[in-house]
């Protein structure tokens, strides 16, 4: 017969997770190569050991890792195709080009200030805070990388760019979930989250825009020029190649699901590259006199495996390097990973048991949404996943949120605050993993630069402790959803 677990019963996979994590920091330099997966595992597996304990069957609990890891299929697979899009974009030129014009139109001062306004734009119109990071994030990091910048700084830009449009799109997939989850309607919810956001993003790009000033570039790792000669003397940097990027900015602004949009923009790439850079090809497939062969090798190759290309400037080298879908698969096994921990923990009602107290003890309007902010990042730490940390809460909070008279609004702007901001900040949840991943700067790296995400959830706490747009339930309201 099943019980109900205990307090220490559900937290102690968490904290053998915690005391793995921690070990695996200090004993190996690439911790995603293998240790926080197995570390995961052996998590998963002592859960699995309590949660048969509690009385439940293995089928029920395989279950529900395999439904886990069904809802994070989508993610996995938008993942091998980032990419594959990111191999081809390189051979064919396009991301060498946005470097090379890049570097001639932006101010080195406003660089940070202006990676978080264009990510912002694009990930607005896209609704995809995972498409702008691996196309005009990627491009973005190139420039910063040239000017000497730090990798984590401007990834931290690029981030909190990316996730404003994550957050406030009407595209978004997660703009229209937490509305969804509290019961309110897209446009009130968009509407109502600008009270929070806009302070969050003028911090946001007023700590850019300072850093910015205050930076040393007579320092830089790479000169300017050296890194425009090189590209030039590389690649063929026709205007054209930004057809590629705005066909594909296009398709997602038309609502062609992600998977098809980035298959597509893979296949623009490789077209691109095959018209404009022959040489490429020919150096990539290391073929000569067979184009039609070289094509095929040299496209092949960037969609699936490593591609680096050689320039005249060794340094430049290392801005002009993909390792296609193979460089996704360490990923890919942390998020299987984190699915079977996260979906083994849920089987048995462990999460639920641990957020319990937490709502008994929510009183004040501030301590409610400092409560669901809480919950909505231990779910993003211990089921991996920004839509459970978005789905769950939303429904343990709805009904207590309405028991105080607030409006569900208040619940959706909180779940968007916390659950998809602050997913890109752990490094197994499959924003932080994936991200990661594409930008080639450790999670743990860029994440203290990530002032959007920082900053949204403290400042939907702030708001309500102070009772600053705070709405209430009208009286009509109440007695409909009583």
């Amino acid at each position: 017969m099943k019980r109900e677990a205990t307090l220490f019963e559900a937290l102690f996979p968490i904290l053998i997770l915690i005391v793995l994590l921690t070990l695996n920091v200090f004993l190996f330099d690439d911790t995603l190569g293998g240790a926080n997966q197995i570390a995961l595992i052996i998590s998963a597996a002592i859960a699995g050991v309590i949660s048969h304990r509690l009385g439940l069957k293995w089928g029920k609990i395989r279950e529900k890792i395999v439904s886990t890891i069904g809802s994070a299929m989508p993610s996995m697979l938008i993942l091998l195709l980032i990419g594959s899009l990111a191999g081809t974009w390189m051979i064919s030129g396009v991301v060498p080009a946005m470097i090379y014009y890049g570097l001639d139109i932006i101010n080195p001062k406003l660089f940070l200030f202006t990676a978080v306004v264009v990510s912002a734009i694009v990930s607005v119109a896209t609704g995809s805070s995972w498409s702008t990071i691996a196309t005009i994030g990627v491009a973005l990091l190139g420039i910063g990388k040239a000017l000497g910048m730090s990798e984590a700084v401007v990834a931290g830009a690029i981030i909190s760019g990316a996730y404003f449009g994550d957050k406030m799109s009407p595209l978004s997939d997660t703009t229209n979930l937490a509305p969804a989850m509290a019961g309110t309607d897209l446009f009130t919810h968009i509407r109502y989250m600008t009270f929070t956001t806009v302070p969050s993003m003028t911090i946001t790009l007023i700590i850019f825009l300072v850093w910015g000033f205050r930076y040393d570039f007579s320092g830089a790792v790479i000169d300017v020029e050296n890194v425009q000669t090189a590209i030039e003397g590389t690649f063929n940097t026709n205007m054209l190649l930004f057809l590629v990027p705005v066909i594909l900015i296009t398709i997602i602004i038309l609502k062609v699901p992600p998977l098809p949009a980035l298959f597509a923009g893979t296949l623009l790439g490789a077209m691109a590259a095959v018209i404009f850079q022959p040489e490429i090809i020919y150096n990539v497939a290391g073929v000569t006199n067979n184009y039609i062969k070289a094509s095929y090798i040299s496209v092949m190759q960037s969609m699936f495996g490593d591609v680096s290309l050689t320039t005249t400037d060794p340094k430049v080298n290392e801005l002009l390097s993909t390792t296609g879908m193979r460089g996704m698969l360490d990923t890919i096994w942390l998020i299987l990973s984190a699915m079977v921990f996260g979906g083994i923990m849920e089987s048995a009602g462990l999460l639920k048991r641990i957020t319990q107290p937490i709502v008994k003890y929510a009183k004040s309007t501030g301590s409610l949404v400092a409560s669901t902010v809480g919950t909505c990042v231990f779910f993003n730490t211990t089921a991996s996943d920004q839509y459970l940390a978005i789905v769950v809460p939303g429904r343990m909070y709805r009904k207590t949120y309405e028991e105080k008279g607030l409006s569900p609004e208040v619940l959706s702007r909180t779940l968007e605050d916390s659950g998809t901001m602050t997913s890109v900040l752990i490094p197994w949840n499959t924003c932080g993993a994936t991200q990661s991943r594409v930008l080639g700067v450790d999670t743990m790296a860029y994440a203290p630069y990530a002032f959007f995400n920082i900053i949204s959830p403290l400042m939907t706490i702030l708001f309500a402790y102070f009772n600053i747009k705070i709405r209430k339930l009208q009286p009509s309201a109440k007695k409909e959803q009583q």
